[in-house]
């Protein structure tokens, strides 16, 4: 009898699960002209198939206001293990005022469908999704992925907040990286609640042809949409702290875009900014301890790392090779050679 009761209550479930998706449209392409005004949309939107030949659909999340103006993307989780950006896109749309909206906010909360549902940071083919745009129309599965994001979705925004974390075995303040040397994508940094902001232009370095696998980040600028990516702490939880902040400084950014007005809130305190940031590798294996915070500075010389063999005997003590702030750290001990230690940030 209990095993008929479970078979009862699981159909039971699967057929919740299915009225409640019920009203989600399945689209295959994003027609942001054809969006009703006024309300919140939701959408499935058809990127790729899966090995089976059946649909790998994307959420998509539209308010579009009853008067014109910018579109605002806002994307999380390129990253499957990258998951705070998730809440932060649920709760923007249920404070979006719909009636005072000027333009429309897209919301992506899972770019990465694939990734998320395995726990992973990198794609099926062990890719990382965001080093691989502008991608190709008719390349490998992670290519055609990545041409299929931009194509089917960022090309629709005029301004863009890509989400990210730490990944896994490691830990971040939350932080923006930006050009800080074109106005729009520092004012877009200075409004989020960050600790740091990190002056970075996300294009390829140098030396890298122009056809070089790039960023989302880079490849939405090089096409003329304004995108800073927020670091939003740790991997695969959800952090309230992070979910607030990152509410804050989106509709921060909403009121900038004059998209929408937002209610008076506390100025965000000055953010660190840093000219340029690095990893700190150890140089053979062992146990690590890191006796630094994120977000405190450190000086030329100070104790970073200490490297212990398994008997806990001290065979390497790194230090600071110069002054700087604490924007990420290793949270495994367990490192071989060239494992992380820390991301210093270098202060302009």
């Amino acid at each position: 009898m209990k095993k008929y009761m479970l078979l009862f209550l699981c159909v039971g479930c699967l057929f919740g699960f299915l009225n409640s998706q019920s009203d989600i449209q399945i689209i295959d392409q994003l027609d942001l002209a054809v969006v009703p005004e006024g309300k919140v949309s939701k959408y499935y939107l058809h990127l790729v198939d899966n090995g089976l030949g059946q649909p790998v659909y994307v959420p998509i999340m539209v308010a579009k206001g009853r008067a014109e103006g910018p579109v605002l993307g806002l994307t999380a989780a390129i990253h499957g293990n990258e998951l705070n950006g998730i809440p932060i896109i649920q709760e923007v749309f249920k404070q979006i005022d719909l009636d005072n909206l000027r333009g429309t906010v897209v919301g992506v909360p899972g770019l990465n469908v694939v990734s998320l549902n395995l726990d992973s940071r990198r794609f099926i083919d062990d890719e990382d999704l965001n080093r691989n745009f502008p991608g190709k129309e008719n390349g490998n599965r992670s290519q055609q992925y990545a041409f299929r994001i931009f194509d089917k979705i960022v090309r629709h925004f005029d301004y863009q907040i890509d989400m990210h974390t730490a990944s896994f075995g490691r830990i971040n303040s939350m932080y923006v990286r930006a050009d800080m040397a074109d106005e729009t994508l520092a004012q877009m940094a200075v409004l989020q609640y960050a600790d740091i902001i990190l002056d970075n232009k996300g294009i390829p370095s140098a030396g890298a042809g122009a056809g070089s696998p790039r960023t989302l980040r880079a490849e939405a600028v090089l096409n003329g949409i304004p995108t800073i990516t927020v670091e939003y702490g740790d991997p695969q939880v959800y952090q309230p702290e992070m979910t607030w902040r990152g509410v804050d400084g989106i509709l921060n950014t909403l009121a900038w875009l004059e998209m929408m007005s937002s209610p008076a809130k506390d100025e965000p305190d000055a953010a660190i900014v840093c000219k340029k940031s690095y990893w700190i590798y150890t140089t053979q294996g062992g146990l690590l301890d890191i006796p630094v915070e994120l977000k405190q500075r450190v000086e030329k010389g100070e104790v970073i790392g200490v490297l212990k063999n398994a008997f806990g005997d001290v065979i390497e003590t790194y230090l600071a090779p110069e002054a700087g702030v604490v924007i990420g750290k290793s949270t495994n001990p367990v490192n071989m050679t060239g494992g992380r230690i820390i991301h210093l940030g270098i202060l302009r």
